[in-house]
């Protein structure tokens, strides 16, 4: 007699978000203030002016652009502004924060930008690993957006999950 495996998990109806699909796919550029200091302490504007004048800007072409100081230096607001009116007509667009924060912006956009009409009444499993580096505020920002239409939120594998919500019953 040949016993019959029977898939329970796909049969459960339960829905499974991999938040690595939302991760940026497009390339981040770091354009660093710190590359521009005299004496890696202060800004000169005539130098700078000069030098964004010459920047090759196919570096940043169609691309997330970091905005950055890494130096423990004073930049003027000007400055960044400079920086990012020169970006702006070649880059996807300009973030002033870290590479890692960057990704991590965009990476909520993109869940914030999920139609949640499709996981109307539907049980939800976040995945909780993967090859990427998710953030926490990824999944803060998945179960906001998703809790007021799901039937259920949990966090982990279809075949091992923690409950994170669950809607109450309607009487």
């Amino acid at each position: 007699m040949s016993e019959t495996f029977v898939n329970k998990v796909a049969e459960s109806g339960i829905v499974t978000i991999d938040l690595e699909n939302f991760y940026p796919k497009d390339a981040i550029a770091v354009f660093d203030m710190k590359d521009y200091l005299f004496m890696g302490l202060i800004l000169k504007e005539k130098d700078f002016r000069e030098a964004l004048k010459a920047l090759d800007l196919s570096a940043y072409e169609n691309k997330y652009v970091a905005l950055t100081c890494s130096a423990d230096a004073v930049i003027p607001m000007w400055a960044y502004m400079l920086a990012a009116s020169v970006l702006q007509p070649v880059a996807k667009d300009i973030i002033f924060a870290s590479e890692e924060a960057v990704a991590a912006i965009i990476l909520q956009k993109n869940i914030s930008a999920i139609d949640t009409m499709q996981y109307a009444d539907q049980r939800v499993v976040v995945k909780g690993c993967g090859e990427l580096p998710i953030p926490e505020s990824a999944y803060i920002e998945i179960t906001k957006h998703l809790r007021p239409v799901v039937k259920s939120i949990m966090y982990g594998e279809p075949c091992s999950t923690v409950p994170v919500f669950k809607k109450p019953m309607q009487r």
